[in-house]
C-alpha cells in the first residue's frame, strides 16, 4: 500500500488531484485509516491513473471518464461516447478554421492599414458620386452615433443586404449645444430593401466639389481639428463653403479593425469658387 504523497509522485498527479477524485468518486483510496484519515492507494491503481491522463489528453471530461472507468461498460457503449467526442473534435476543427482563416484576413488588413495610416494625404477638391444609402437621422447627443449605425447595419442584414466597408455620418447642424442634427448613411448595392419609420433608403446626392482631406479622428471627440484645418485651407485657397450643404464624414476603417480609439476618415466639406 502507498500513502497519499508517495502514489502522487509515482502516478504524477499531484495530491490536490487525487483528493478531487476521491471527492466525486473517481478514484477512490483503497483504505483510509479510519483513526487518523490517512488515505492509501494500491499499486494497481496507478493504471487507472494512466488511465484517466490519457483519456483527458484525448480531451474526454471527467464525467466520460467515469463512464469509461465502470466495470460493465459494453463496447457499444465505448463506441457511442468516442464517437460523440470525435464529433465534438471535428467540430471545434471547422470552427479554429474559420478562426485562423479570419485571423489571416485581418492581419492582411492591419498589413493594408499599416500603410494607409503612415501614408501622406495632402487635401484636394474631389467630385463625390450619388450612392444608395440607408440612413437615419435623429438630433442625439454625439455619443449616439455608434447606437444608431448600428441600428442601420442590424435593419440592412435583417432584410438580407450585406455591410459595406464604409460608413457615412453627416453632420446637418447643431440643435442644441449637447447634441446634433446627425444622420447615419450606410452604402448598399440592392435597392429592395425597404424603408421603414426608422431607416430611409434613398439616393445620397453627389458633391459636385468638396474639399477632402483623409485624417485620423476620434468619432466622438466634439473638438475635431481636421474641420478647421480644412476651413483654413477653403479660405487660403479662394472657395467657400456651399451655404446649406452639411458636413460629411466617412469612416473609411470598419469597425472591426479600430485599435484604439483612432479611425481613417475622409472629411468632406462642400465648396465653391468665391467670386
Amino acid at each position: 500500500m502507498l500513502m497519499i504523497g508517495e502514489f502522487a509522485k509515482l502516478s504524477r498527479v499531484s495530491i490536490k488531484t487525487l483528493r478531487y477524485y476521491d471527492k466525486i468518486g473517481l478514484v477512490r483510496p483503497d483504505v483510509v485509516d479510519i483513526n487518523n484519515g490517512y488515505r492509501f492507494y494500491s499499486e494497481t491503481q496507478l493504471l487507472t491513473i494512466k488511465r484517466i491522463n490519457i483519456f483527458k489528453e484525448q480531451g474526454f471530461t471527467l464525467d466520460q471518464i467515469s463512464t469509461f472507468l465502470e466495470e460493465d461498460i459494453s463496447q457499444e457503449g465505448v463506441k457511442s461516447l468516442v464517437a460523440v467526442k470525435q464529433a465534438e473534435l471535428r467540430r471545434l476543427i471547422r470552427e479554429s478554421e474559420n478562426q485562423l482563416n479570419a485571423i489571416n484576413e485581418r492581419l492582411h488588413r492591419a498589413e493594408a492599414s499599416a500603410v494607409a495610416h503612415e501614408a501622406e494625404y495632402p487635401i484636394s477638391l474631389r467630385e463625390v458620386n450619388p450612392m444608395l444609402v440607408a440612413s437615419i437621422r435623429e438630433i442625439v447627443p454625439i455619443a449616439r452615433l455608434c447606437v444608431l449605425l448600428d441600428e442601420v447595419i442590424q435593419y440592412v442584414r435583417a432584410h438580407g443586404g450585406t455591410q459595406a466597408s464604409k460608413s457615412i455620418v453627416i453632420k446637418h447642424s447643431d440643435a442644441r449645444e449637447d447634441q446634433v442634427d446627425l444622420e447615419v448613411a450606410l452604402p448598399i448595392s440592392t435597392n429592395v430593401i425597404p424603408s421603414s419609420d426608422r431607416v430611409r433608403i434613398d439616393v445620397l446626392p453627389g458633391l459636385t466639389s468638396a474639399a477632402s482631406l483623409v485624417h485620423r479622428c476620434d468619432p466622438y471627440d466634439h473638438s475635431c481639428l481636421a474641420v478647421e484645418s480644412l476651413s483654413a485651407w477653403i479660405e487660403a485657397n479662394e472657395y467657400s463653403r456651399v451655404e446649406g450643404a452639411p458636413i460629411r464624414e466617412v469612416y473609411m476603417t470598419p469597425d472591426e479593425d479600430i485599435y484604439g480609439r483612432m479611425r481613417l476618415a475622409e472629411l468632406l466639406i462642400p465648396v465653391s469658387r468665391t467670386v
